[in-house]
């Protein structure tokens, strides 16, 4: 038999590397924008407004974090996210109690 040559780089065993993951799957870290009244924020109690008793349906008050009895439309409740059109609407109450308040 003959005597077997040493190997060559390419034939000895490559040391086991980890794989680096690739950067397009990774996921980024989300993190919780916590509680408030904020876009995007957790909502930390409910909020509901009254409803017009004449009828009409159109909210009147403040908001308000239990409900008021009567008619009355939820505009968010505690632990969900808090959207644009909640914070409009949020908004749109302290206007009406600002004008309340002034005339």
């Amino acid at each position: 038999m003959a005597a077997r040559s040493k190997s060559t780089p390419d034939e000895t065993p490559q040391q086991a590397t980890p794989e680096q993951p690739n950067a397009a799957v990774i996921r980024t870290q989300e993190y919780d924008a916590g509680e408030g009244w904020a876009v995007g924020q957790t909502a930390p109690q409910d909020a509901y407004r009254k409803l017009d008793a004449a009828g009409t349906g159109g909210p009147t008050g403040p908001v308000v974090h239990t409900h008021p009895g009567g008619y009355a439309r939820q505009i968010v409740a505690k632990g969900q996210t808090i959207t644009e059109g909640v914070r409009r609407e949020l908004d749109a109450a302290d206007e009406s109690a600002a004008e309340g308040e002034q005339g």
